[in-house]
């Protein structure tokens, strides 16, 4: 796209920025990574280079928000998921942003929340990344600026970590700007939920806590049949619902109000047993349509802030435990430029 086009992009997608100083190629990779067992597996991902001439670019990292349906990840739909990385490459900046697993190109079904997955396709994809800007005569600077949007803030987060622990010797993270994560699920977005005097919308809280329990049930098995945490009717199509291979719709009428309705059993904060909002058939596996883009309460990023203005300043500070490193391995992708909103439908 030249820099008018761009620029056009940008303010079809409800962006009031200044005009980006250059256009922009937009590519999509698929490469390998691992999967939540440390299997091989693919993923796929967004590459946003400017026209500018520059050999070397300094590099944004960006993290999508959530997203239900495969096609709505940032390579392969026109939505805000695409829309960020073009506005940082239009304004020069190589702009990196990975699909997740199970989402886009990538096989298999999304492990929602999962930090861990997050982090290994994140670095997995600036090393494609990197890889694939050689080949193009450009380079990658390695200080990477790491930002992302609600589930992306945490994504961000755990990647900055990641890198600032050298899980790989030609990145580190320059800058970090998470905006707007689910920072302190339990001190902060249960209680917005599940509280007498709920502070989040009630649907969308229902459709939110029910992506992530049908995710978390995947890795950690908390239960056995839906019908110990989700109320009737839990009929056959809420399996397929949360594969990520359904088309973008409404959130279904029929939903209840409030999230703790849905459930059979206690939702409430203080329970052990995870909150268990509605799962509705699919067509309805989609928040509300909202003016703009929302994420977890201000509570949670205030908890996350005091936490971390308590912690050891980045050049000092220790972790018993860093997350596993992605395996280095020589980057392998399939890529091809994007020149219409949609590739196809989901699969």
């Amino acid at each position: 796209m030249s820099a008018a086009a761009t620029g056009r992009y940008l303010s079809d997608g409800g962006y009031d920025a200044p005009a980006p100083r250059y256009g922009v190629d937009q590519y999509r990779l698929v490469y390998r990574t691992v999967d939540a067992d440390g299997r091989a597996t693919t993923a796929s991902g967004l590459v946003v280079l400017p026209d500018s001439g520059a050999r070397t670019l300094h590099t944004v990292a960006y993290e999508h928000g959530t997203l239900v349906a495969k096609s709505d990840a940032p390579s392969v739909d026109e939505s805000d998921a695409r829309v960020s990385p073009t506005l940082f490459a239009g304004r020069g900046y190589a702009a990196v942003a990975p699909d997740y697993l199970g989402l886009g190109e990538g096989p298999g079904v999304h492990p929602y929340m999962d930090t861990a997955t997050e982090t290994t396709a994140s670095v997995d994809m600036l090393r494609a990344a990197r890889a694939f800007a050689a080949g193009r005569g450009r380079t990658l600077d390695g200080r990477v600026l790491v930002t992302g949007f609600s589930q992306g803030g945490t994504a961000a987060t755990a990647l900055a970590r990641a890198l600032q622990s050298g899980v790989d010797p030609h990145f580190e993270p320059a800058a970090l700007a998470p905006v707007s994560g689910p920072y302190d699920v339990q001190h902060a977005e249960i209680p917005a939920a599940f509280g007498d005097d709920p502070t989040l919308d009630p649907k969308e809280a229902a459709f939110y806590f029910a992506y992530w329990t049908v995710a978390m049930n995947r890795l950690h098995h908390f239960y056995d049949a839906p019908s110990q945490v989700f109320a009737p009717p839990t009929t056959p199509p809420w399996r397929r619902c949360s594969t990520g291979c359904t088309a973008s719709s409404r959130s279904s009428p029929a939903c209840p109000r409030h999230p703790s309705r849905c459930s059979p059993r206690s939702s409430s904060a203080g329970s052990d047993t995870p909150p268990g909002p509605c799962w509705r058939p699919c067509g309805s596996t989609t928040p509300p349509a909202r003016a703009g883009p929302r994420g977890p309460p201000s509570t949670s990023t205030r908890r996350a802030a005091t936490r971390t203005s308590r912690s050891p300043t980045p050049a000092t500070a220790k972790r018993s435990s860093p997350p596993p490193a992605p395996p280095r391995r020589s980057p392998t992708w399939a890529t091809s430029a994007i020149s219409s909103p949609r590739c196809g439908p989901c699969r």
